[in-house]
């Protein structure tokens, strides 16, 4: 039976030596991010996301892990993002939301720390809040409308989502020039106390994704309805970050 770790740091070492014996000088580095860095980490339920970046010849060769890249994921290691340098300087105009995640919640495991001196714009970060947090609006209604407001579809929906309003609130803090926050419910309480939105509903949403509550039917549509109504709020506040 394949062992999933109880802490990732277990498996740095014989991660780092399987992806050297395959890329040689072409790895850079390796870093671990998202939850498996913090409090937030449980073994088995949570994913343990690498980033690996390559050199620019190392990118063009991916062919060559599909086996480490299958032996690991037993392990609960998801597909490493595989990056390269240049990938990452020229697309933080695109990406700031994603990589204020990254820096916050992150190990060097190997190689180059490419993430510490990243400091994207301001407003590039403002917009890319705006354009998820308005787009997330729209589907969350369309999903909403497309499920008939059953629970368990519901339910999907709210998994599916918290993880990206997480990074939001991540990115809206940095703007405020607030955080670190440590864990995920830090993170909300100071968020929904700067934007006066409902700490305890976003804390109910998190209770769902990580299976700690489990609202019936009616109960679920109360709570996505609420939750329709403060992304909506936040929708109308973060026009007002830029002036």
């Amino acid at each position: 039976m394949t062992k999933i770790p109880k802490d990732p740091r277990d498996i740095f070492a014989e991660f780092t030596e399987d992806y050297k014996d395959l890329c040689g000088d072409d790895l850079i580095s390796i870093i671990l991010y998202g939850s498996a860095v913090g409090p937030d980490y449980r073994p088995g339920k949570s994913d343990i996301n690498f980033m690996i970046v390559l050199a620019e010849n190392g990118i063009d060769h991916l062919d060559r892990m599909f086996n480490v890249v299958k032996k690991w994921r037993k392990r609960n290691v998801t597909v490493p993002l595989f990056l390269t340098e240049e990938y990452v300087k020229t697309s933080l105009d695109v990406f700031p939301v994603e990589y204020m995640a990254f820096k916050k919640s992150y190990i060097l495991v190997f190689g180059k720390d490419i993430l510490k001196e990243l400091k994207p714009k301001q407003e590039y970060l403002r917009l890319q809040c705006e354009r998820e947090v308005k787009g997330k609006l729209l589907l969350l209604r369309e999903a909403f409308l497309s499920t008939s407001g059953k629970g368990k579809a519901l339910k999907d929906v709210i998994c599916q989502s918290s993880r990206a309003f997480i990074a939001i609130f991540n990115a809206l803090m940095y703007l405020k020039g607030e955080g670190p926050f440590v864990g995920k419910r830090g993170l909300i309480k100071s968020a929904c106390e700067a934007f006066d939105l409902d700490k305890a509903l976003f804390e109910k949403l998190l209770d769902i994704k990580e299976e700690k509550l489990k609202p019936a039917g009616d109960e679920m549509r109360k709570i996505y309805l609420k939750y329709l109504t403060e992304v909506r709020k936040l929708s109308n506040l973060v026009d007002t970050l830029g002036e």
